[in-house]
């Protein structure tokens, strides 16, 4: 049965590191649902934050897997109760007219996405939240406005508590 696991990776900042991991999800057939990169706060290293769906089995290789590469430095699961997660949406809505801006601001209330821009006929809004909270957000205003576009960026995640994922490296 295939479940939604998702890994937090510290690899060396430097060109060719995304490829590299990439690639090795590829080779064995393993799909990359979501995938976000950013320095972290030593400048050093990256943290991957991948999201795959697959059987538990194939995600313990996935993660020995990893482990080998020489470029990965530390490689966790993280799961809803040791992390915290959050994904970035911007979504231009149709909103053309005074009562249409109207209704689309009052359904925002319950989420409370940021405006970014408002143009004649539509309005950009900035939402962050999990998934799952996107999802919803994303359907009602397609279903009840219309989308013009929209951009993702995917899942980042943190492990709880205090320390660094890094720290002890």
């Amino acid at each position: 049965m295939k479940e939604k696991l998702v890994l937090s990776v510290l690899v060396d900042n430097e060109s060719g590191v995304l490829q590299r991991v990439a690639s090795l999800f590829s080779r064995r057939g393993y799909n990359i649902s979501s995938l976000t990169v950013s320095e972290t706060e030593d400048e050093k290293f990256s943290r991957m934050t991948i999201e795959t769906n697959t059987d538990p089995e194939n995600f313990r290789q996935i993660k020995r897997q990893l482990a080998k590469l020489e470029i990965v430095k530390k490689v966790s699961a993280l799961t809803e109760e040791n992390s915290v997660s959050s994904e970035l949406l911007l979504v231009k809505v149709k909103a053309k007219g005074l009562d249409k801006k109207n209704e689309l601001l009052a359904y925002n209330v319950k989420y409370g996405a940021r405006v970014l821009d408002v143009s004649g006929s539509t309005v950009t809004l900035e939402f962050t939240g999990t998934g799952d909270t996107i999802d919803e957000f994303v359907d009602y205003i397609y279903e009840n406005f219309g989308i013009v576009e929209l951009a993702r960026t995917g899942i980042t995640s943190l492990k709880r508590g205090e320390g660094s994922f890094s720290e002890d490296i």
